[in-house]
């Protein structure tokens, strides 16, 4: 990830797989409301949806300061009416800032998580579906996209080394178990609708709330 003099930050991985995650997108996400995502990084993924998305309204959110003025730099060069800037939040946190603020100004009708469970502590993942499980209306979609082992195996050599590399740099993040992720999402009310396969071996997984 580089950085550039007005505060931008880039993700490779953003140009390669953002149209496919798009397409998901707008086949699962509700009409209208707002889009709440979780770690968004860079701000890239948040410029390119949040135009083709509209009259949804998308909320960005990342704990790091850094990636928040990130948000903001390419949100300022891509504007769009419906972007919110973006909200510092941390998944694993028991209450989040949404909850007491009451920030946006329609309902949030769905979160999007992009690449952070594999990411981050497994309490980063469990607080994510445990605020899904708080915050989604019934029939509300949560969004995951990422790499995942089915049935404790990898599903491609690849994966596998990415997982060995990430473990690697912090022994508490790691390519998660699918069986996993959707008992974690159980236990929030949560259940998992639809399966995509992605591009390089990715999953999308739609859980939707239940009543």
């Amino acid at each position: 990830m580089n950085t550039s003099p007005d505060q931008k930050q880039f993700a490779p991985a953003t140009q390669r797989n953002r149209e496919a995650i798009l397409e998901v997108l707008l086949q699962v996400l509700p009409a209208s409301g707002t889009i709440l995502e979780i770690a968004s990084g860079t701000g890239e993924h948040a410029v390119f949806f949040a135009p083709s998305l509209k009259p949804r309204q998308w909320l960005p959110s990342d704990p790091n300061p850094i990636l928040r003025d990130s948000i903001k730099a390419w949100a300022e060069e891509f504007k769009s009416d419906n972007l919110y800037p973006p909200l510092e939040l941390d998944a694993s946190q028991p209450i989040w800032p949404v909850e007491k603020e009451k920030l946006p100004n329609s309902p949030i009708v769905a979160i999007v998580n992009i690449n952070m469970i594999h990411i981050s502590p497994w309490s980063a993942g469990l607080g994510l579906m445990a605020g899904a499980g708080r915050i989604l209306p019934s029939g509300g979609i949560l969004y995951l996209y990422g790499p995942y082992k089915q049935n404790g195996k990898h599903t491609a050599p690849s994966n596998e080394a990415f997982d060995e590399s990430l473990q690697a740099q912090n022994p508490e993040w790691g390519v998660r178990n699918l069986e996993d992720v959707v008992a974690a999402a159980n236990a929030q009310n949560l259940t998992l609708h639809k399966t995509y396969q992605m591009p390089a071996n990715n999953l999308s997984l739609v859980f939707r709330r239940n009543s």
